[in-house]
């Protein structure tokens, strides 16, 4: 199974990497065809360590951008400066 890198899934890449590891392990190949087997394995691995490192660097976009949303908002949506000029105001209507 030969893909290009932008062609070919994360699991798909993985599982032909299992693939390979599994026939190095019982020898299953000549000299020659485990060099270019492991030559394969190697680019599977960039694809797969692409491919988590770019979710990776998602997830982190996501949760700082949720954080700042959390950071700047009350628990009902309303933003905290909102929020504390009310609760000014309903104090000073007690005194």
């Amino acid at each position: 199974m030969v893909e290009t890198k932008s062609k070919i899934s994360f699991e798909d890449a993985l599982m032909e990497l299992e693939q390979i590891a599994e026939k190095l392990e019982r020898q299953d190949f000549s000299l020659e065809e485990s060099l270019k087997a492991y030559e394969r394995g190697m680019e599977l691995k960039k694809i797969c360590q692409g491919i988590l490192d770019t979710a990776e660097g998602k997830i982190e976009a996501l949760t700082k951008d949720e954080s700042k949303k959390t950071n700047k908002t009350g628990f009902r949506g309303e933003s905290k400066t909102t929020e504390t000029k009310n609760n000014t105001a309903q104090e000073e209507d007690l005194f």
